[in-house]
């Protein structure tokens, strides 16, 4: 078994941070065009603990090299199941995500955790534990194991960009729409106070 590990911070809000999660994979994500396809499973909400908990299933494209593709069975498409906990109480945003696709041969566990640093910053920390279960010399079980620690490493910055750019797009769409509100509440009190000016001329 192999480990990869990662820590970033990011300069959002929690709360900013745990809402934009759920549009790491939208067209705001230039990095994350291997994801084809993100279809929810379940959502549960627990009244006594606040948990907010989602399974996902997350369809990507293989991008893996071809020598291991070959080894893997030339497979070009790839099932994630994904297990998501929100806790508004506790401030943490925690999600578990184990492979579907040649589970048989290679199991690949990832946890990711989102919690505050201060008001302002949010810490995300990473782990994925990579186990080849392919039959043959250790030999082959290592270079499998060496090439997806890898290709989680490579695509950790790309990862962070991506959702950097998810937030920024949030932050200024969430900005524009209080804007509209304002807005709307300040036309609101102006009519309401010619009405009452009306009334008062009457």
């Amino acid at each position: 078994m192999k480990v990869f590990s990662n820590s970033e911070t990011f300069n959002y809000s929690w709360e900013e941070v745990s809402t934009a999660n759920w549009r790491k994979y939208c067209p705001w994500n230039n990095k994350s065009t291997h994801v084809t396809a993100v279809d929810t499973v379940s959502r549960t909400l627990d009244p006594e603990t606040g948990i907010l908990r989602t399974e996902r299933l997350i369809t990507c494209q293989q991008s893996a090299p071809e020598w291991l593709k070959s080894i893997l069975g030339g497979c070009s498409e790839s099932q994630v199941l994904e297990t998501s906990y929100v806790d508004p109480r506790h401030k943490t945003v925690t999600m578990v995500s184990a492979n579907l696709t040649l589970s048989n041969l290679i199991n690949v566990q990832e946890t990711v955790v989102y919690r505050p640093v201060n008001a302002h910053q949010t810490q995300f920390t990473q782990e994925a534990q990579i186990t080849a279960l392919c039959g043959g010399w250790q030999r082959i079980k290592n270079s499998v194991e060496d090439a997806l620690v890898k290709r989680f490493r490579e695509n950790a910055a790309k990862g962070k960009e991506g959702f950097e750019a998810v937030l920024a797009m949030s932050r200024h769409v969430f900005a524009e729409e209080r804007e509209r509100e304002r807005e709307r509440m300040s036309l609101i009190q102006a009519q309401a106070g010619n009405i009452r000016m009306a009334a008062v001329a009457a």
